[in-house]
C-alpha cells in the first residue's frame, strides 16, 4: 500500500491527506490561536469509503495534541461523529458553556 502523507497547509487553513501523489482528503479549519474550529471534512469521491477522512481527523487531532495550547470545536458533523466514536480523545474538545 502507498504511504499516506499528512500536511498542515496553514496558509489555506486546511489539513490534507495524500496517498502517493494523490490528494485523498481535506479537513478545513479556522484557528484563532486558542481554538481550532474544524469546519469541513471532505474526501475526493474516487477515494471515499476507505477510511481516509477518519485517518485525517485522527492525524489532525494528534497534531494539535502534540502542539498543545488549543482546543477543538467540531463544527463539521463528521468530526463531531469521529469524537463520539473516540471518547478517549475528547480531552482536546472545547467544553460548551452552560450560561
Amino acid at each position: 500500500m502507498t504511504e499516506l502523507r499528512f500536511t498542515d497547509e496553514k496558509d489555506a487553513s486546511r489539513y490534507t491527506l495524500h496517498r502517493g501523489d494523490d490528494l485523498v482528503s481535506v479537513l478545513d479549519y479556522n484557528d484563532d490561536g486558542r481554538t481550532v474550529a474544524m469546519t469541513r471534512a471532505y474526501t475526493i469521491p474516487t477515494f471515499r469509503g476507505k477510511g481516509y477522512a477518519g485517518e485525517l481527523v485522527d492525524r489532525a487531532v494528534a497534531h494539535l495534541e502534540a502542539e498543545g495550547g488549543r482546543q477543538v470545536i467540531p463544527v463539521c458533523w463528521y468530526v463531531a461523529d469521529w469524537f463520539d466514536l473516540h471518547p478517549d480523545r475528547a480531552g482536546i474538545l472545547r467544553q460548551r458553556s452552560t450560561a
